[in-house]
């Protein structure tokens, strides 16, 4: 058995364990939250085990309790295969009134009305992703988010990031899928996410809510999105791009289909940030598309790594994706969320991190250092609009951003005169 490999999100499990009865990891396939659960259970039911599935689901069907009976923490995994599970859970910890009691892990987002009660106070959800370059072991991680937050005189300058241009690129292409960490060849490792989303067109996108679905408009889609990734592409026009390859598509099946792969948790739109300081008019409120690992996005379009060796423009899209990816596993501690800001003046940050605190970070993501000027004035235009603001504003000012930081793909970190954090992707952990 392979050695298992520290997780970010591992000490989030321990405090929501020490803090609700019960705690349901959900996120992709193959993104290691059974595994993650193990280190932390006493006892396990494995619901899609073939041996013991069948009695399984009878005893769902008529005692669902029994199931419930073992070690605390228990763990239930893939529960959604049996949604009755979730009820009995919340009636179990209701009557104990303790703490860490279940792990439910699922891969696939549960119609509400699949359960009668939503759990609130029993049952915390956590989010798991695949894995960022810290915890692969490729970011050096010498320097911490939560310290640029809360010490802002925190040393970076000189801090180095070991992933070269190539590394990160395949890095890219692999995605953060633990299995494909293990495997021996570079080609065994590609083929990880390349089996993934041949799953989830062929097979996932039609079990997820038990509509039978078209493999061929689901690749149609995912490629469409892989072609718009990191970009505020609009719904029509997405349609429009997979119409022309998809005979009686309609937007109505688009929609059905882009809920089934969010429900899939292969993708995870970024929203719009929209504070008060423009007009309603100016300011573009649509979604810039992501996949959930960059990996999916190359695996849709067919690439491979060499290719990008030669279209590092393409790449600089994936590359935002990883980034994104990346700030998500290391802001979940702090409560993060990421939106982006865009006006048609052209200014724009391409993420913004909010904590829950109120604390928030302006970024822009540059492969390379050709870009990290006029990414560092996006940032301080955006902040002092925001100043000028709030000189107008004296009753509800808006809070100037706590850090303005410029993630790249280079090797080396340091502060800016201006302030302006110029931070590798490669040297950042939690």
């Amino acid at each position: 058995m392979e050695a298992y490999l520290h997780r970010v999100v591992d000490d989030e499990l321990t405090f929501r364990l020490e803090t609700f009865g019960a705690v349901l990891i959900t996120g992709p396939k193959w993104c290691g939250k059974t595994t993650t659960a193990e280190q932390q259970s006493k006892s396990f039911l494995y619901l899609q085990d073939p041996d013991h599935r069948e009695e399984y689901m009878e005893t769902a069907a008529v005692k669902p309790s029994l199931l419930l009976k073992g070690e605390y923490p228990r763990l239930l995994d893939e529960w959604q295969e049996a949604p009755v599970l979730w009820d009995a859970v919340r009636r179990s910890v209701d009557q104990e009134q303790r703490e860490g009691m279940y792990l439910l892990t699922g891969s696939a987002s549960v119609d509400q009305k699949n359960i009668r009660h939503t759990g609130t106070g029993r049952i915390s959800r956590m989010e798991m992703f695949t894995m960022s370059l810290f915890e692969s072991g490729e970011s050096s991680g010498t320097v911490s988010l939560r310290a640029l937050f809360d010490q802002p005189d925190v040393e970076i300058d000189g801090a180095t990031s070991a992933v070269s241009l190539e590394e990160l690129i395949f890095a890219v292409c692999r995605g953060g899928w633990p299995s494909s960490l293990h495997k021996k060849s570079d080609r065994a490792k590609l083929a990880v996410a390349t089996d993934y989303m041949k799953q989830i067109a062929e097979v996932d996108i039609s079990t997820v809510d038990g509509v039978t679905r078209n493999p061929s408009w689901t690749n149609a889609i995912l490629r469409s999105y892989a072609r718009n990734i990191s970009t505020l592409a609009t719904g029509k026009s997405l349609y429009q791009d997979i119409a022309n390859s998809a005979e009686s598509f309609s937007p109505d099946t688009l929609d059905s289909y882009r809920n089934a792969l969010e429900k899939l948790f292969v993708i995870r739109d970024v929203p719009a940030w929209c504070p008060s300081i423009r007009s309603r008019t100016a300011i573009r409120a649509g979604k810039k598309r992501e996949f959930t690992d960059p990996s999916m996005a190359v695996s849709a379009l067919g690439l491979k790594p060499s290719y990008f060796e030669q279209d590092l423009k393409t790449f600089g899209f994936l590359f935002e994706c990883l980034c994104i990816r990346d700030l998500r596993v290391y802001s979940q501690s702090m409560d993060g969320e990421l939106s982006y800001y865009r006006d048609r003046y052209g200014l724009e940050a391409d993420a913004v991190l909010h904590l829950r605190d109120g604390r928030y970070a302006l970024l822009e993501f540059k492969l390379g250092a050709a870009g990290i000027s006029s990414g560092a004035e996006h940032l301080l235009k955006l902040r002092d609009l925001i100043r000028a603001h709030n000189e107008n504003e004296t009753q509800v000012p808006l809070r100037e951003p706590d850090l303005l930081m410029v993630v790249t793909g280079t090797d080396m970190a340091y502060k800016r005169k201006d302030g302006v954090i110029v931070l590798p992707i490669g040297c950042l952990r939690d």
